[in-house]
Order: C-alpha cells, then structure tokens, then sequence
C-alpha cells in the first residue's frame, strides 16, 4: 500500500518519465476535483498528502536505502496540485501548470534545485516539488491574465 501511494497510483513505475507520468495523473485527478471543488480543496489536499508523504518516504528511505527513488511520484502529485490551486479549474490553467511544472520539476533553477540537492529525506523529496508547483501556480496565473487581456 506505501508504494501504491509513494509510486502515485503505480505512475511511477512506466518505463520512461515517471515524473512526467506522475504529473499527468496528478493533473487529471486535480481538473476532476476542481470540477466539484473550490480551488482550496486542491490546496489543503496537497499539504495533507505532503504531510503523509514526508513520514512514508523517511519510512521507505531507511527500508530501502534509497533516497529520492524515481518511482516515488507523490511529490510530483503534490506539486501539480498546488500549481492547480493557485492557477484555476479551466482546462487551459491545468495545462499552464502542467507545462510550467515540469520544466521547473525539470530544469530545477534557483531555490528548486538548492532544495533537492540540500535537504536529505522526505523533505528533500518533497521539498523542491512543492516549490516548483507554487511557482508553476503563479507563472500559469500570470500566463492566463495575460492571455486573457491579449483575446
């Protein structure tokens, strides 16, 4: 059951891009919630599975010995739902936060890759995920005033 929720309904284990597999079931569970819930919902269902994440990945870690396995997606879940929360329900907020995300997931610049290189544990799994996903939230509401303003 840990590795079912670490492993993001089992995402984590496609062969290629686990993260971005992630993000894609994240994405589509969060535009369903949003759907019949306000955007604080997403908000405060990010920070309880980030609260529940931390302790079973420190769990898995020392079962394991492996630290920020690639299959643990969760953090990229979590991630996705913040941008999501800050960004709106539209389709084309979840895409602006799905794209922002996984570059910043990615590319990890500034604080995000200080994060995931600095702080050990379930933390450090989450940790630079969480960031990404607030800034992802803001880029993608900034992209959609402004495209907003534009059409």
């Amino acid at each position: 059951m840990r590795e079912f929720f670490l492993y993001g309904l089992n995402s984590g284990l496609l062969p290629k891009a686990p993260g971005t597999w992630g993000s894609i079931v994240g994405a589509i569970i969060g535009y369903f919630i949003l759907l019949f819930l306000p955007q604080s919902t997403l908000f405060l269902l990010a920070i309880f599975i980030t609260i529940i994440a931390v302790k079973e990945i420190n769990i898995y870690e020392k079962e394991t010995g492996i630290h920020d396995d690639k299959r643990i997606v969760i953090d990229e879940i979590a991630g996705i739902w913040l941008a999501m929360s800050l960004a709106g329900g539209s389709i084309m907020a979840t895409i602006f936060s799905f794209v922002y995300f996984r570059i910043l997931d990615i590319k990890k610049p500034s604080i995000i890759g200080r994060i995931d290189e600095k702080v050990d544990g379930g933390w450090g799994v989450m940790g630079d995920d969480l960031v990404a996903g607030i800034f992802a939230g803001i880029m993608s509401a900034g992209s959609l005033m402004i495209l907003q303003k534009v059409v």
